[in-house]
């Protein structure tokens, strides 16, 4: 019969986690557990507001899991990815419909990295504004060189024209950070009002994140940031973003290995359970080398996050990897499953369509690896369009 272990690594660390980051798991997963179980994701994704409004007030009021990864100096705890990484494996694990992460780990870390934040962040880590990061255009790109929208002086300020699309949470967020191309090159740009903005919800594959398009007609913005050239601060929050969301696959992957291991430990043909036949044991087993190897990747990708140096190799590795292994677990969390893991009622569908969304929310595992052959100096030598 099947016996792997699953779930039980501590951290998504380098090392051995802290005290601190073991409890930060520890709490993160019970909360969820306890206040977002399946029943309460499948409500929600399917409201109006798409998230629990009293659930985010608690994730921020109360345990302060906005602020993570914000430094102290802005109202934050001070952590930084490996920390912001433990809570998102644990909401990947849950799939809670919530706009954190857009704000915590995109928007906020953003703004962090910017380190022209201090308007915002405060409100970011006490969980009063909901934010997001919109890049990507028609083409779904994050390549600085694929940006149309222009951002033009306006007075003091800016003036943004253009169209973003798969922005995640772009319907509800209070705050847009929006790149956009200047005369200099690629910006950061912050929107705070909707005069000239117009949001469309855009129907998704996976109900439990929204995305949307954001269309701007001359809206009034602000530049985030220095009046360099953005390109390499753009290029060091999407490694950012993507290291977010490949802490949050394994999440979805540990759940999806550990229901098809309890399946495979109660399902019975022949008058045996399916998980004492070889071909169940090692399919399984294969998984959980699978996900091992995506929590390492993780693991090193979060822990040189702030190493300019590894962090581009590691976190275009984390990216193609865990989304490609998220991918596959939960296919055989299906096929593991047999019939009853096609339908509706069985919670194995909606972990298959946040991590197919999830594949090409910062583009197709074949771009991370053309970026990964790019670094290591075996692909084209175009990774600086990249």
């Amino acid at each position: 019969m099947v016996t792997a272990t699953v779930g039980t690594a501590p951290s998504t660390g380098a090392s051995a986690s802290t005290d601190e980051q073991a409890e930060l798991r520890t709490v993160t997963r019970r909360f969820l557990a306890e206040r977002s179980p399946s029943g309460s994701v499948r409500r929600w994704m399917d409201s109006a507001q798409g998230h629990d409004p009293a659930l985010w007030r608690q994730l921020t009021g109360q345990l302060g899991l906005a602020g993570v990864a914000v430094p102290e100096r802005f109202g934050g705890a001070g952590g930084g990815p490996v920390e912001l990484g433990i809570v998102l494996e644990e909401m990947g694990r849950a799939l809670v419909p919530s706009p954190f992460f857009a704000t915590a780990a995109l928007a906020g870390q953003a703004l962090t990295a910017s380190g022209d934040g201090a308007s915002w962040l405060p409100a970011v880590a006490a969980g009063s504004l909901t934010a997001t990061l919109a890049v990507a255009e028609g083409s779904g790109s994050w390549r600085p060189a694929d940006i149309a929208t222009v951002a033009s002086p306006s007075g003091d300020g800016w003036s943004l024209s253009g169209t973003k699309m798969f922005v995640v949470d772009g319907d509800s967020a209070a705050l847009l950070l929006v790149v956009a191309r200047t005369d200099t090159g690629p910006a950061l740009f912050a929107v705070t009002g909707d005069t000239g903005v117009q949001r469309t919800r855009l129907d998704a594959l996976d109900p439990t994140r929204r995305l949307a398009r954001i269309d701007l007609d001359g809206v009034p913005a602000v530049r985030i940031g220095s009046d360099d050239d953005a390109a390499p601060l753009l290029r060091q929050v999407l490694d950012l973003a993507v290291v977010a969301l490949a802490a949050e696959q394994v999440g979805g992957a540990q759940a999806c290995l550990r229901s098809a291991v309890d399946h495979a430990q109660v399902r019975e043909q022949f008058g045996r359970p399916i998980g004492a036949f070889q071909a169940i044991k090692h399919r399984c087993a294969d998984l959980l080398v699978e996900v091992e190897a995506a929590r390492s990747a993780v693991a090193y990708a979060a822990s040189v996050a702030t190493d300019p140096a590894e962090r581009p190799v590691a976190a275009a590795l984390a990216a193609a990897y865990c989304s490609r292994a998220y991918t596959h677990v939960a296919k055989e969390n299906i096929q593991i499953h047999g019939g009853v893991g096609y339908t509706w009622e069985h919670d194995a569908h909606l972990h298959l369509k946040r991590a197919k969304s999830s594949e090409l929310l910062f583009g197709a595992p074949t771009t991370h690896r053309a970026r990964l052959a790019d670094l290591v100096g075996i692909g084209s030598g175009a990774e600086e369009d990249r």
